[in-house]
């Protein structure tokens, strides 16, 4: 069962209830993998609440991770969730609103990815 106050969250992927969290060195993975220098700089990413669908298995995929899931990013993929895409971004933006809490590091209103759009 996640603990609120450690960051977590539990999400339903493949029928199976997960506990994410995005750690200390999830995050820094992060910052790698969308080429951020910082917290600050990862949060202004997703603030711009543009995500694309690997975007989306990255973050889910670290906070598996972080969770203590040992889900790799290509089982992710293949995994159904309730609600579809919009279940996925939820999810996403569950974790990162957990992650940064009230506030983003620079102060912002916390991060919260907007839902698909039409193409």
């Amino acid at each position: 069962m996640a603990n609120a106050h450690r960051g977590e969250i539990d999400a339903d992927l493949g029928g199976r209830r997960y506990t994410l969290c995005l750690t200390l060195g999830a995050l820094a993975d992060l910052e790698q993998a969308f080429g951020a220098g910082d917290l600050v700089a990862l949060a202004r990413r997703f603030e711009e609440g543009r995500l694309s669908a690997r975007d989306l298995i990255i973050i889910i995929g670290r906070g598996l991770r972080g969770g203590g899931n040992p889900v790799s990013d290509d089982e992710l993929a293949s995994l159904s969730v309730p609600g579809g895409l919009q279940g996925y971004v939820r999810i996403a933006s569950d974790l990162l609103a957990a992650t940064f809490g009230a506030n983003a590091p620079d102060g912002t209103d916390a991060v919260n990815p907007p839902g698909p759009r039409d193409a």
